[in-house]
C-alpha cells in the first residue's frame, strides 16, 4: 500500500485533464485549510487586528511576486524544460542551480533592504490610512514575513523543477503544508504573541512549503552542489524573457497594493472585507483556471517547441471551454449565495453582520469578473509558451491602469463603500481577458471565432438560467422552511439551494450538447477505473496471503 501510494505521489501526468484534476484534488484541500485559516483569523482576532496581518503581507508577498513569480510563471519551465529536452537532465539540473542561486541571492539583498526601510514604506504606501500606532505593528508583522518568503523561493523554484517534468501531486501539495503552517501559528502561538503568532506560521509554513517537496526533486536527480555556476546561458535567457514580464508583475502588485491602501482608507476592517472576499472567489479560480492553465503550460510550451501550431490552438480552446464550463456557474452560485457562504466561512463571533454584509457585496462584485480572470490565466500562459512576454505586459498595462482610475474613483471621489474595489477589478478583468484572446487570435493565425463563442453562449446562457433557478428556492426555503439563524439550517439551505441549481445546468448543457460535459465525465469514469485498479493492487496480496 504504502509503495503505491508513493508510486502515485511520483507519477507522471501526461494529459492536461488528468494533470489538472490531480492539482485541483490537491488545491480544493489547499483552498479548504486557506479558509479554515481565514475562518481561525476571524475567530481569534477582530477585522481591525486582521486588518495588520494583511496590511503586513502585502509588502513581502509584493517582492516575491515580482521577482520569484515572474521567473517561474514566464521563463523558468519553458527554458529548463528546452534544455531538458535539447541537452539533458545533467544541463538543465546545472541551469536550475544557477538560477536558484542567482534568484535567492537578490531575493535575499532586496529583502534586507525592506527589512530596514519598512517603516516609511508601509506608511506611505500600504497603509497611509491607518494610525501611526496600526503601521508600527504592520512593519513588525512584515518584517517577520519577510523571512518566511525566503524559504518559499527555494519551494517554488522546486515546483517549477517537478512540474517541468510533468509531476504535479507533490508541487500542488506544497501549498497546503503553506497553509498548514500559518494555521499552526494561529492556534499555537497568537496565545504567546497575539497577531504576531500568525505571521510566524508564515515562517513555518514556507519552511514546510520547501520540505516535503526535497524527496521529489532529489528523485529527479536534482541536487545542491558548489560552487554553483551564476553565469550559466539559461540564466540570461530566462532574464531576459522575465525581463519585460517583470514590468507588468510590477504592475499588478502596484495594483494590488492600491487596492489594499484604498481599503485602509474607506473605514477599520475594510481590508479584512476586501481580502476575505478575494480569498473566496480565488478558490474556484484557482481551482478551475490556474490548474487548468498550469497543466497546460508544460503541453503548450512543448508543442511550439516542435512547430505543431495547429496542435497549440486546438489546446488553448479545448483548456479556454473547459476552464469556462467550470468558472462560469461558479461564478453565479457565489454572486447568488454571497451571503450564506460567508456566514458559513467566515460567521465567527467577532465578525458581525455589518462584516458578512459588505464582504458579501464585495465578493458578489468580484466574481462578477471570476471566469474572466480564469481565462486570463491560461491566455498569458499561451503567451509564455510563445515565448511572448511583451504582449501580455502590454496588456496588463493597460488593464491595471483601467483598475487604478476606476478604483480611485469610485472609493476617493464617489465615497463608495469598499464593495466598490470589487467592481473595478471585474470590469478591469473582463477586460484583459478580451484583449489578451483578441491579440492571441492574431499571433498565432486566427482562430475559428464560431468554434469559440458557440460553445461559450451555451455555456453563459445554462449559468443564467441557471443563477435563477438557485435564486428561487433559497428565497423560499429561507423566508418559509429553515431557520437561517442556526449553522446546520444555514448549511443544509445553500447545500440543496446549490446542489439543485448545479443540477439544473448540468441538465441545461446537456440539451445544448456542449461538448465539455461529455469530456468531463469521461473524466471521472477514468479517475473511478483507476481508484478501482488500485484497490485491487491494494487487496489482492491480502486475499493471497489469507
Amino acid at each position: 500500500m504504502v509503495k503505491n501510494l508513493f508510486s502515485l505521489l511520483y507519477s507522471r501526468q501526461t494529459s492536461i485533464l488528468s494533470a489538472a484534476s490531480i492539482i485541483m484534488a490537491t488545491m480544493m484541500l489547499s483552498k479548504v485549510l486557506g479558509l479554515v485559516r481565514d475562518r481561525l483569523l476571524a475567530h481569534v482576532f477582530s477585522p481591525d487586528m486582521i486588518d495588520i496581518f494583511w496590511a503586513a503581507f502585502r509588502l513581502p508577498d509584493l517582492i516575491f511576486q515580482i521577482i520569484i513569480l515572474g521567473a517561474l510563471s514566464v521563463a523558468f519551465i519553458p527554458v529548463f524544460t528546452e534544455h531538458l529536452e535539447d541537452k539533458g537532465k545533467d544541463d538543465a539540473f546545472e541551469m536550475a542551480r544557477a538560477v536558484l542561486g542567482v534568484f535567492l541571492s537578490i531575493f535575499i539583498l532586496i529583502t534586507i533592504l525592506i527589512f530596514y526601510f519598512a517603516e516609511p514604506i508601509i506608511a506611505s504606501f500600504i497603509a497611509p490610512g491607518f494610525t501611526p500606532e496600526r503601521q508600527s505593528q504592520v512593519v513588525e508583522l512584515a518584517r517577520v514575513i519577510l523571512f518566511g518568503q525566503v524559504i518559499l523561493v527555494v519551494g517554488s523554484f522546486f515546483i517549477g523543477i517537478s512540474q517541468s517534468f510533468q509531476r504535479f501531486i507533490i508541487p500542488a501539495m506544497s501549498p497546503v503544508f503553506y497553509n498548514l503552517g500559518i494555521i499552526l501559528g494561529i492556534v499555537f502561538l497568537s496565545k504567546y504573541f497575539g497577531i504576531v503568532g500568525a505571521a510566524y506560521g508564515v515562517v513555518i509554513g514556507a519552511f514546510l512549503h520547501a520540505v516535503i517537496q526535497i524527496p521529489l526533486v532529489w528523485s529527479l536527480g536534482f541536487s545542491f552542489k558548489l560552487p554553483t555556476k551564476f553565469f550559466h546561458p539559461g540564466v540570461k535567457e530566462i532574464m531576459k524573457l522575465m525581463s519585460v514580464r517583470t514590468i507588468g508583475l510590477a504592475a499588478e502588485q502596484i495594483n494590488e497594493t492600491v487596492g489594499v491602501a484604498l481599503a485602509t482608507l474607506v473605514s477599520i476592517g475594510s481590508v479584512t472585507y476586501l481580502t476575505f472576499a478575494q480569498h473566496l472567489q480565488v478558490v474556484p479560480i484557482g481551482l478551475f483556471g490556474a490548474t487548468l492553465a498550469q497543466a497546460a503550460l508544460p503541453v503548450l510550451s512543448s508543442e511550439r517547441a516542435h512547430g505543431r501550431l495547429e496542435e497549440f490552438k486546438v489546446t488553448i480552446l479545448t483548456t479556454l471551454h473547459q476552464i469556462l464550463f467550470l468558472t462560469l456557474p461558479a461564478a453565479a452560485i457565489l454572486i447568488v449565495i454571497r451571503i450564506p457562504v460567508v456566514r458559513l466561512v467566515f460567521g465567527a463571533s467577532r465578525f458581525d453582520w455589518e462584516a458578512t454584509v459588505l464582504t458579501g457585496a464585495t465578493l458578489a462584485f468580484l466574481a462578477v469578473g471570476l471566469a474572466a480572470q480564469a481565462v486570463s490565466l491560461l491566455l498569458v500562459r499561451g503567451f509564455y509558451a510563445l515565448k511572448d512576454t511583451k504582449t501580455p505586459v502590454i496588456v496588463s498595462l493597460v488593464v491595471v491602469t483601467l483598475n487604478i482610475v476606476l478604483s480611485v474613483y469610485l472609493i476617493v471621489i464617489l465615497k463608495l463603500d469598499v464593495w466598490s474595489i470589487g467592481l473595478a477589478n471585474s470590469i478591469s478583468a473582463i477586460a484583459s481577458a478580451v484583449l489578451l484572446f483578441w491579440t492571441l487570435h492574431f499571433k498565432v493565425g486566427k482562430f475559428s471565432l464560431k468554434v469559440v463563442l458557440g460553445p461559450f453562449i451555451k455555456m453563459l446562457m445554462a449559468t443564467i438560467i441557471m443563477g435563477v433557478a438557485l435564486y428561487a428556492p433559497i428565497k423560499l426555503l429561507d423566508a418559509v422552511i429553515f431557520d437561517t439563524t442556526r449553522t446546520i439550517n444555514l448549511l443544509v439551505l445553500t447545500g440543496l439551494s446549490s446542489i439543485f441549481a448545479l443540477f439544473i445546468y448540468v441538465l441545461l448543457v446537456w440539451f445544448l450538447k456542449v461538448r465539455e460535459l461529455d469530456t468531463y465525465v469521461e473524466l471521472l469514469k477514468r479517475l473511478g477505473k483507476f481508484q478501482s485498479k488500485l484497490k485491487s493492487k491494494e487487496i489482492l496480496p491480502e486475499t493471497v496471503e489469507k
